[in-house]
C-alpha cells in the first residue's frame, strides 16, 4: 500500500495494491501494522458505517466535537465521490484549509483523515457505496457541522446548487466562522 499525506497534516491518501487475474481480484483496505509504519499514528478502529446514495447527494460537511471526535479511513466500494475534509485544528498551520479528492470503486484511493477534521461527500454516481471506519464512537450531543457552501471555505463541489440533494439537517448548517469548534 502507498501513502501519501496531503497538505494537511496526518491527513493521508492510500492506494493499495491491486492484484488482478482471471478469477477477479484481491485487495487489502487496512493493516494496522502497515499504517503504523507509514505514518506513524496507532489508530484503533471502533465502528465501520456504510451509507448508500444516489447522485447529487451532499452529506456534510460533518464532525464530532471535544472528547468524541474522530479519526476517519473513508473509502468507496461501489460508485463514486467527491471527497471534502477542512482542517479545523486551531493550532494547525492549515486550519480551515481544505483538501478535495475523487474516491471510487474503480480507484479503489482510501483517505485517512485525523481527528479535528470537518468532513463531507458528494455523490458522483448512482447506487454508491460509502464506506468508513472510526477510531472513536459516535455521540448525538457532540455532532456539528458547516454548512457545505460556505463562503470563505469557497468548495468547489463540481455540481450547482439546484443539482444536489441535500438533507433539511445539512441545509441549517452554521458557517465556518460561526461553527462550534
Amino acid at each position: 500500500m502507498e501513502f501519501k499525506e496531503t497538505d494537511l497534516k496526518g491527513c493521508y491518501i492510500l492506494q493499495p495494491k491491486i492484484f488482478n487475474d482471471k478469477r477477479g481480484y484481491f485487495v487489502e483496505n487496512y493493516n494496522k501494522k502497515t499504517f503504523f509504519k507509514a505514518t506513524g499514528l496507532d489508530i484503533n478502529f471502533v465502528q465501520d458505517n456504510e451509507s448508500r446514495s444516489q447522485k447529487g447527494v451532499l452529506r456534510g460537511l460533518h464532525y464530532q466535537l471535544g472528547e468524541h471526535a474522530q479519526a476517519k479511513l473513508i473509502r468507496v466500494s461501489k460508485g463514486k465521490v467527491l471527497d471534502v475534509v477542512v482542517d479545523l485544528r486551531k493550532n494547525s498551520q492549515t486550519f480551515g484549509h481544505k483538501f478535495s479528492i475523487v474516491l471510487s470503486a474503480k480507484n479503489k484511493t482510501q483517505l485517512f483523515i485525523p481527528r479535528g477534521f470537518a468532513h463531507g461527500f458528494l455523490v458522483l454516481e448512482d447506487n454508491t457505496t460509502f464506506n468508513y471506519k472510526c477510531d472513536n464512537y459516535y455521540n448525538k450531543d457532540a455532532e456539528a457541522g458547516i454548512i457545505y457552501n460556505d463562503k470563505d471555505l469557497n468548495i468547489d463541489w463540481q455540481l450547482t446548487s439546484n443539482n444536489l440533494i441535500i438533507s433539511e439537517k445539512d441545509l441549517v448548517l452554521p458557517e465556518f466562522k460561526n461553527a462550534k469548534l
